[in-house]
């Protein structure tokens, strides 16, 4: 299965269940993982490691 459907399916799921409180939640944790992937190298990470 494909990220993209798994995020469609995400989606899906949102829409048939009114589960709009989901979708902030979602994608804080995915901006998390992003910056958490961006910033694996640099210096930077000591500082967002520090954040959990």
């Amino acid at each position: 299965m494909s990220k993209l459907a798994i995020l469609s399916e995400l989606w899906q799921f949102l829409k048939v269940r009114k589960k709009w409180w989901l979708g902030p939640i979602v994608f804080f944790l995915l901006l998390l993982a992003f910056l958490i992937v961006l910033t694996e190298g640099s210096a930077l990470a000591p500082f967002i490691y520090a954040l959990f």
